[in-house]
């Protein structure tokens, strides 16, 4: 196999590090989500406040055949760019998955032929679980 051959070429991780089901605890966007407070108010700024439902919308908007996912935006950038408190990204994002060799292995078997890959985003507890098979038992 070549390397123009090799899903993984370009990966640190080789696939088995990915295969089987892998779960991501507490990554998601959720109603328990940290939003910045108004220290003179006490208040959530309105542009923070977010559902699960609107965050969920919001990432399956997003114009792309990857699916996405809603993630937490931090408060720094909440504050900062007065956005809403998640942000849409790829399911095996690297802020989901914990590190980018692991976003990079993810993405590999994704766009493989070679692999089924799965997710389930788990918004009530915030987590995100993904399966990885080989496709081409052989």
């Amino acid at each position: 196999m070549t390397s123009d051959d090799d899903p993984f070429h370009d990966c640190e991780l080789d696939p088995e590090t990915i295969l089987g089901t892998h779960t991501f605890e507490d990554v998601l966007f959720t109603d328990e989500t940290e939003t910045p407070v108004n220290v003179l108010t006490g208040e959530t700024p309105a542009h923070s406040q977010a559902t699960v439902e609107e965050a969920k919308e919001f990432a399956a908007s997003i114009d792309t055949e990857t699916p996405q996912i809603a993630l937490p935006a931090s408060v720094e950038s909440q504050v900062e760019t007065q956005s809403k408190p998640y942000t849409a990204a790829a399911f095996f994002h690297f802020k989901a998955t914990g590190s980018l060799e692991r976003h990079r292995a993810y993405h590999a078997a994704y766009e493989s032929d070679a692999f089924a890959v799965d997710f389930e985003a788990d918004y009530a507890s915030g987590d995100l679980t993904i399966t990885v098979e080989r496709t081409d038992e052989s």
